[in-house]
């Protein structure tokens, strides 16, 4: 499991603005700096990705350097996982997407029992690929379980990682349980779940502050 936080970096500053009361109002910031994150998360895991030796023809020669074998699958949860997938873009600039609309479902009158909902879904084959799915917010990890399962109706990866900007301990341990083979990117773990299962200090709802509040 990898955490930005862990050690200083300009992460921190990212992070940090994501959550100051002061400046996510602004939401082209906010989403700027989901943006980041996604860039810096894309490095690092591209450091993981099977890379071969090829010659690279230059005006006066011949250079040669090591390339991914094969670009990954880039997968996010709408709407919030957007602009955090848009960093990963940047940096895997020729990589097919995935996107699942999926969301929590509350029963009548209740602000806490939900089930996770899904009424959309798009990807290509993934079958022996390199699956990136993020998602700004591991808070209970349903979310990402259930469309990690979607997923796999499209073919089995040969490889997972997992990536969010925040995590609760709860969420981190529930995907480590069910979705084991997978590999975690952390931007910072937050102390806890409160009983509305948000993440704890956190950031508030990361769609409505990249996209405006919904109703």
């Amino acid at each position: 499991m990898f955490v930005f936080t862990k050690q200083p970096s300009i992460a921190n500053q990212f992070i940090a603005e994501l959550r100051d009361v002061s400046v996510q109002q602004d939401r082209l910031r906010f989403r700027r700096n989901l943006e980041r994150l996604g860039e810096l998360m894309a490095y690092e895991i591209s450091k993981t990705l099977p890379y071969h030796n090829v010659n690279v023809p230059t005006p006066l020669g011949v250079s040669k350097t090591q390339l991914p074998r094969q670009q990954p699958v880039l997968a996010t949860i709408l709407r919030a996982g957007l602009p955090f997938h848009q960093g990963f873009t940047n940096f895997f600039d020729q990589a097919e997407n995935a996107f699942a609309g999926a969301y929590r479902g509350y029963a009548l009158g209740s602000n806490d029992e939900f089930e996770i909902a899904m009424d959309y879904i798009s990807s290509p084959d993934l079958s022996g690929k390199t699956l990136i799915l993020s998602d700004p917010m591991l808070a209970t990890g349903r979310s990402l379980e259930k469309v990690y399962h979607a997923l796999l109706r499209y073919g089995i990866p040969a490889q997972t990682h997992i990536a969010a900007v925040l995590a609760s301990p709860e969420g981190i341990a529930y995907v480590q349980e069910r979705l084991p083979q997978c590999h975690l990117w952390l931007g910072a773990i937050d102390d806890h779940l409160n009983d509305h299962f948000y993440i704890v200090p956190g950031l508030g709802d990361a769609g409505d502050l990249a996209f405006g509040q919904k109703v």
